[in-house]
């Protein structure tokens, strides 16, 4: 895998051109910016700029103003290689809070050890309806510790507006849901991308996690993608390169509060 190449692709397939990838969500592509705007339960924010140090604070301050007056909250997803090299200084500056880093991950499907079974006693159900998803949800929520009332709307909302664009399972030990993960598929690229997988914290270590990404990116492969990416946290990106993804870039959000 050629590492520049594949990093041009994502930022020209997932991020200039990004698509709207759930009801109710737009992408808008203004000056030299292009943002995601969504509703109040929807995730808002910038997804690609071309910005250097003569129009950086101009850019800003506009999309502040802009997401200010509806009200959201929004982020600004700025990426390792992102121009002008202190983006990251300016959007702080500007009343950003930065979140903690993370690494963004590519393999090629054709190339990654997908032979990982499932540990013993372990069992998959995949997140189709209200009380699936809302397993995933539970599971989010004590895994990460965060609020996933956002979550379980906007998964309900795709999978019942465009589900061909989502995978997302729970893994079950007898009846109690122990990790849960999802895939966001892009129509007309070759990227399938992993998101939200987690494991409750007593669970871990018992090669959960590592299962669902093998799950989720045989799917990926069966449908014909060529690339999986994900934003890795510390904790995951060990299990990953494991798996033959290789990191070509770090990602920082950016957090915006009206």
């Amino acid at each position: 895998m050629d590492h520049a190449e594949v990093l041009a692709l994502h930022d020209r397939d997932l991020r200039e051109r990004a698509q709207p990838n759930g009801p109710g969500t737009r992408v808008e592509r203004t000056g030299r910016v292009v943002r995601r705007v969504a509703d109040a339960d929807g995730w808002n924010g910038i997804l690609w700029t071309d910005l250097d140090e003569s129009d950086a604070d101009a850019a800003i301050a506009e999309q502040v103003a802009y997401f200010t007056g509806l009200g959201r909250e929004f982020e600004w997803k700025l990426y390792g290689h992102d121009l002008p090299t202190d983006l990251g200084q300016r959007l702080t500056a500007a009343g950003f809070t930065p979140e903690p880093r993370e690494t963004l991950m590519i393999g090629e499907i054709a190339e990654l050890a997908l032979d990982t079974e499932l540990p013993d006693g372990i069992s998959l159900l995949p997140a189709t309806d209200r009380a699936t998803v809302d397993l995933v949800a539970d599971v989010h929520e004590k895994a990460f510790g965060t609020d996933s009332s956002r979550l379980r709307s906007s998964l309900l909302a795709q999978l019942a507006a465009a589900p061909d664009t989502v995978v997302a399972v729970v893994a079950l030990a007898g009846d109690e849901p122990v990790s849960a993960a999802r895939m966001e598929l892009v129509p007309g690229t070759p990227f399938a991308g992993l998101w939200g997988g987690g494991t409750v914290e007593s669970w871990r270590g018992r090669g959960i996690y590592r299962a669902l990404v093998a799950h989720r990116i045989r799917i990926a492969a069966d449908l014909g993608y060529r690339y999986v990416q994900v934003d890795a946290s510390d904790q995951s990106r060990p299990i990953l390169e494991r798996l033959g993804l290789t990191p070509l870039t770090t990602t920082t959000p950016y957090v915006y509060k009206p």
